[in-house]
């Protein structure tokens, strides 16, 4: 068997990913198909770090959140991407994998605190380390933490995990000529609002040479298509 192109990955889940079809909330079986994914390339040796956000809990408090202050909001967002690190890892240690959850908001009782020495450690020793509370500071969104921690754990690429099987030159669901790209350059994306990532996370990417590749987490087998380097999804790069 082959190997796979890609030895660690940052994999960016969205926190809209874990609803399935319901309207907010975490859907059991949508984060146990995730986990099964992600269970493949585990089992290849690849060593997987995770970015998970928390629009799927944040929706369900967003109309009492209206007038909110800024900070305060992404606060509450924060929290809501470590309750969705829990039940990833309970999902995940239910699957057979060796699992850390590691937050950016000091939550000792609950989980451990970010360090990234420990969580290559963990890496290297083939654990799978989900990364809670995005950067941990408000007015940065999980994108930037995905494209931070990336780079800190010396990743080689992040995997931008969605409900599309790439990037398109417009919105597919409204757009029946929409097209897909295979590849795009970090500054296309930027100048045409292709939607990849927010802007500070593509730059930060380009400025740091780390590679994006934005794929389907629901088109079986598509994540162990991508880090066995097989035309899957859109690579955005220098």
């Amino acid at each position: 068997m082959s190997e796979p192109k890609y030895k660690r990955i940052l994999l960016k889940l969205s926190g809209e990913a874990l609803m399935g079809d319901d309207a907010f909330g975490i859907n059991r079986g949508t984060i146990e198909w995730i986990v099964r994914e992600v269970a493949a390339v585990v089992a290849l040796g690849v060593e997987v770090g995770v970015v998970i956000g928390g629009g799927n809990i944040f929706r369900g408090v967003a109309l009492g959140a209206s007038g909110m202050d800024r900070a305060t909001a992404d606060y509450v967002g924060m929290l809501a991407t470590i309750m969705n690190a829990l039940a990833l890892q309970d999902v995940m240690r239910h699957e057979g994998l060796n699992v850390r959850v590691q937050s950016a908001l000091n939550v000792e009782p609950v989980v451990e605190p970010y360090i990234r020495g420990k969580a290559i450690r963990y890496l290297e020793e083939g654990k799978v380390v989900v990364f809670a509370a995005g950067t941990g500071n408000p007015f940065f969104t999980t994108d930037t933490a995905a494209a931070l921690r990336g780079r800190e754990i010396e990743a080689e690429v992040v995997l931008k995990a969605t409900k599309v099987d790439g990037v398109y030159t417009a919105d597919p669901k409204k757009d029946t000529t929409a097209t897909r790209y295979e590849t795009v350059s970090f500054d296309e994306a930027i100048s045409r609002h292709l939607g990849v990532m927010d802007a500070t996370a593509l730059a930060l990417c380009r400025d740091q040479r780390l590679p994006i590749i934005v794929f389907s987490i629901f088109k079986p087998g598509a994540l162990r298509r991508v880090v066995m380097g097989e035309s899957e999804g859109t690579l955005v790069h220098n």
